[in-house]
């Protein structure tokens, strides 16, 4: 997603978003433990996701 997608989202969504992200990054995980990853480069994205979420949640709840 593109961050005025993620700005279009409630506090709620977002929370959800988040959670459904972290999900992603420790499914991503187990498999580069267990076996080769198709797509390396979803890493780096799914943490960029997170962080952009966390930022604007903190924007969204501080004022």
């Amino acid at each position: 997603m593109k961050n005025k997608e993620y700005n279009d989202l409630s506090v709620e969504e977002l929370r959800a978003k988040l959670q459904d992200l972290r999900k992603r990054l420790m499914e991503l995980s187990f498999q580069r433990k267990i076996s080769h990853v198709e797509k390396p480069h979803l890493f780096k994205t799914t943490k960029r996701n997170i962080a952009r979420i966390l930022t604007l949640l903190r924007e969204k709840t501080n004022g």
